[in-house]
């Protein structure tokens, strides 16, 4: 149980936020990172149970095309609109998630 607290505690500290909030603020939800996930498989064709909230787009050889195209898909999804600015700073599926949900409780 110690173990995983500070795995978490580990990636929350190390998460690249980008809007440079403070690190107390929460990752996205479970449900908002599952849809990211499913959303990111489906555009590169690949086996979601592959990919985990610290995988990195290129790691998957996902280029700036392609981030911009998942992001669509995913302003689609979730009724909202990242603009340009932010999708600039994304690196991990995490990201994306926090960035969804940060524009979700903006517009709220």
């Amino acid at each position: 149980m110690k173990t995983k607290f500070v795995s978490q505690t580990k990636q929350l500290l190390s998460l690249s936020n980008v809007f440079n909030l403070p690190n107390c603020w929460l990752k996205a939800k479970p449900e908002t990172i599952q849809i990211v996930l499913s959303a990111i498989a489906k555009q590169l064709s690949i086996d979601d149970a592959t990919l985990t909230p610290e995988t990195k787009f290129a790691d998957l050889g996902a280029d700036s095309l392609d981030i911009v195209e998942i992001m669509m898909t995913l302003e689609e999804k979730f009724d909202i609109s990242v603009g340009e600015g932010g999708v600039e700073n994304i690196s991990t599926i995490q990201d994306a998630a926090d960035l969804i949900e940060k524009v979700m409780s903006a517009s709220t």
